[in-house]
C-alpha cells in the first residue's frame, strides 16, 4: 500500500475507486465500506484508495476558534486509533492508496466545487467515489451527495452512497465505539470494532521508578486523548513474544509522581523480563480495574499496585480456568 502525505505526485495519480473520511478505529462499518471499494477496485481495474485527514478536521477548527476553553463540547473527540494503526487497518483492508490529507486553513476554505475539480478530478483521477449517506464537503460544508452527483456526471466519475452498518440495531460509528471505551465495555468496543481495542507504541525508557518499587513497566507516550480516558487496566501485549503477554497497566498522568500532565501507558508484565526498550508493542485492553488515583506517598502507591496485579492475575486464571472448562464440555 502507498501512503502520499497530500496529493500524490503526476506519476503517481492513477484512475481510482475513492472513500473519504477520518476511519477512525477502521470499525465494522468502515470495513464494509471498504471491502464495497475494494470490490469496484477490481471490477473496474481501478487502485482502491482511501482520502482521510490529519488533523481531524474538528481538531482544527476547535484550535482555530478557541472553541475548546469556551465551550469543552466543542473539542476534537478522543482517537480511537493513532495514525500508524489506522494504515494498518487500511492495509489489511486491501486498499492500494492512501492519501493522508493534512486539514489546514486552505484545505478548509475550499469550495465545493474546487474540491472537486482540483483534488477529485485533477488531483486524484477519481473514476468511482463511494461516501457515507450523510457524507458533506467543502467549506461550511456547503458539498452534498447530490453536488457530488451532478459533478459526476459532468467530470465522468460515478457516485454511490454506503448505508449505515447497525449491530444489534445500534449504528456503528466511531462515536459508538468511543461510548463504549469510556464506560470501560471493552466487549461492546470489540464488537463494533470487530477487532480487541488496542493502543500501539514503541517502548521508551521512564524514570525507572517502576523497577524501583518491584513493578518494571513498559513506558508508551500517548499522542492523542484516548477515549478509554484514565485508569487501571487488565492487558496483555502483542508483538514481544509468540504469545500474547498478560499484565496489568495504567493509562494516565501518573498524578502521584509526576504534576506535567502528559499522558503515558505504563505496563508491567508478569514474569516477562527481557528488554524491550525500542520495540513496537501492542496492548490490548481486556477489563478496567478502577480510576486513576493520587497518593499520599510511594508506599501507599505500591501498596495500590499490588493490589491491581493481583486482581488482574485473578482475571487471567478465571479466563484460563473457564477456558478449559468449555473445552471439557466439547
Amino acid at each position: 500500500m502507498k501512503v502520499f502525505r497530500g496529493l500524490p505526485n503526476a506519476a503517481s495519480r492513477a484512475p481510482c475507486a475513492l472513500t473519504i473520511g477520518n476511519f477512525d478505529g477502521v470499525h465494522r462499518g468502515h470495513q464494509a465500506l471498504l471491502a464495497q471499494v475494494r470490490a469496484a477496485a477490481s471490477r473496474l481495474g481501478l487502485d482502491a484508495a482511501v482520502m482521510t485527514f490529519e488533523p481531524h478536521p474538528r481538531e482544527f477548527f476547535a484550535q482555530k476558534t478557541g472553541a475548546v476553553a469556551a465551550n469543552p463540547q466543542a473539542r476534537a473527540p478522543t482517537r480511537v486509533a493513532n495514525l500508524r494503526d489506522k494504515l494498518e487497518s487500511l492495509a489489511e483492508a486491501g486498499i492500494d492508496r492512501v492519501i493522508v490529507e493534512h486539514f489546514n486553513a486552505g484545505f478548509a476554505a475550499l469550495s465545493p466545487q474546487d474540491f472537486i475539480e482540483k483534488v477529485l478530478v485533477q488531483g486524484l483521477h477519481v473514476k468511482w467515489l463511494m461516501v457515507g449517506e450523510d457524507f458533506c464537503f467543502g467549506a461550511r460544508r456547503a458539498g452534498n451527495i447530490d453536488t457530488l452527483t451532478e459533478a459526476g456526471r459532468r467530470y465522468g466519475f460515478e457516485v454511490e452512497t454506503m448505508p449505515t452498518v447497525t449491530n444489534d440495531g445500534v449504528r456503528v460509528s466511531s462515536s459508538a465505539v468511543r461510548h463504549a471505551l469510556a464506560a470501560g465495555d471493552f466487549l461492546h468496543a470489540q464488537q463494533l470494532l470487530g477487532h480487541p481495542y488496542t493502543i500501539s507504541g514503541h517502548v521508551v525508557h521512564g524514570r525507572k521508578l517502576g523497577r524501583s518499587i518491584g513493578f518494571p513497566t513498559l513506558n508508551m507516550r500517548v499522542a492523542h486523548r484516548h477515549p478509554a480516558l484514565s485508569g487501571i487496566f487488565v492487558v496483555q501485549v502483542h508483538g514481544l513474544a509468540e504469545r500474547p503477554l498478560p499484565g496489568v497497566a495504567s493509562l494516565g498522568v501518573r498524578p502521584t509522581v509526576d504534576d506535567s500532565g502528559r499522558i503515558l501507558l505504563e505496563t508491567h508484565l508478569f514474569d516477562y523480563a527481557q528488554s524491550c526498550y525500542g520495540k513496537l508493542a501492542r496492548v490490548e485492553f481486556l477489563k478496567k480495574l478502577r480510576d486513576e488515583e493520587k497518593y499520599v506517598d510511594l508506599p501507599t502507591l505500591t501498596a495500590a499496585i499490588e493490589r491491581d496485579a493481583d486482581n488482574a492475575r485473578r482475571f487471567f486464571r478465571e479466563r484460563d480456568n473457564a477456558a478449559v472448562s468449555a473445552t471439557d464440555r466439547i
